[in-house]
């Protein structure tokens, strides 16, 4: 029973790296691709969580529901409704910059957080959705947990697949060229403010349905789970962590973040009840630490953005020097 217990405990977190490996992809389109600081993660988070479950949920006295529609629409549905909140947001919001974009897009998720917990007929209010069908479980439960870990890393490679290309392609050329310097992008004819509102639609639709893919694991979403700690500012230590601009570093942040977050909570746990709960903190403080640490030997992350540039231009100089001789 004890090693089942392990398995299924590393099942559960091979789950959430997967889920927050793509919120950090999703971040990774908005700041490493096109340079904005978005701190509203929770936000479409939310959405994503929310849409997926009124979807998918039987019919329910006393809120908006009775879709019952199979858990594939209800991602597409949650990626789709967190594109469509993200518009009108981006336009407005994305005349700000840097701290000040930031800054507004908090205030946007704590507004989306207090309708989510006040509309009842929409959501439920502070009671939330419970009820959530998770795919294939209707089986053991071991057995569910990785049936889930199969969909939910398929879903995250296919994503992976998707911005991969997108950050090889002429797109992905053009994003970084805008972050790193707007008015040249601007001078050589490139619509700065419709690319931007473009990498923050496509960051909040990933956004979307990573919450979407924990509320069918959690089968049930309430307020209390859109946490600004747990939704937004971990997902920025993953990615800071990890390598912002590299989409193998948001994944490897993710990784390693949870795992430390999960073990923390685990040796708190064991601790005597008057101190376990003191203890908990502690995870804050190991989490922080090792971001002033990267922060300080190694600012570009574990796993940096790849300079093509640069290591084409490596490759020809021993070629180029051979051939001069």
């Amino acid at each position: 029973m004890e090693f089942l217990g392990l398995v299924n405990y590393a099942l559960f977190t091979a789950i959430f790296i997967a889920i927050y490996a793509l919120l950090a992809l999703g971040l990774n389109i908005q700041w490493g691709f096109a340079g904005l600081f978005n701190a509203g993660i929770a936000g479409f988070f939310a959405v994503g969580a929310y849409t997926s479950a009124v979807l998918s949920t039987p019919a329910d006295d006393g809120r908006l529901g009775g879709f019952d529609l199979h858990f594939v629409f209800g991602w597409i549905g949650a990626m789709l409704a967190a594109a469509l909140v993200a518009w009108p947001i981006g336009k407005i919001c994305l005349r700000f910059r840097s701290d000040y974009l930031a800054i507004a897009s908090i205030g946007v998720a704590e507004i989306i957080r207090l309708v989510i917990k006040s509309e009842e007929v929409l959501t439920n209010g502070a009671r939330g959705i419970n009820g959530i069908p998770r795919p294939a479980g209707d089986i053991g439960y071991t057995e569910s947990q990785i049936a889930y870990l199969v969909i939910v890393l398929a879903v995250l490679i296919v994503a992976y697949v998707l911005v991969e290309r997108q950050f090889n392609a002429p797109w992905g050329r053009m994003m970084r060229a805008i972050r790193d310097n707007e008015d040249a992008a601007k001078a050589m004819g490139k619509d700065v403010e419709f690319r931007r509102l473009e990498a923050f639609i496509f960051g909040a639709a990933l956004m979307g349905l990573g919450g979407a893919l924990f509320a069918h694991f959690n089968r049930s979403i309430t307020p209390e789970a859109i946490d600004p700690m747990v939704a937004t500012f971990l997902v920025w230590i993953m990615l800071i962590l990890g390598g912002s601009g590299n989409n193998r570093g948001a994944i490897l942040g993710a990784a390693v973040v949870w795992i430390i977050w999960s073990v923390s909570e685990i040796a708190t746990d064991r601790l005597p009840h008057e101190y376990a709960i003191q203890a908990k903190y502690i995870r804050l403080f190991l989490i922080g630490l090792m971001l002033q640490l990267v922060l300080r030997f190694r600012p570009e992350g574990l796993l940096p953005e790849p300079l093509r540039g640069d290591l084409r231009g490596s490759r020809r100089t021993p070629k180029s020097g051979a051939d001069h001789s």
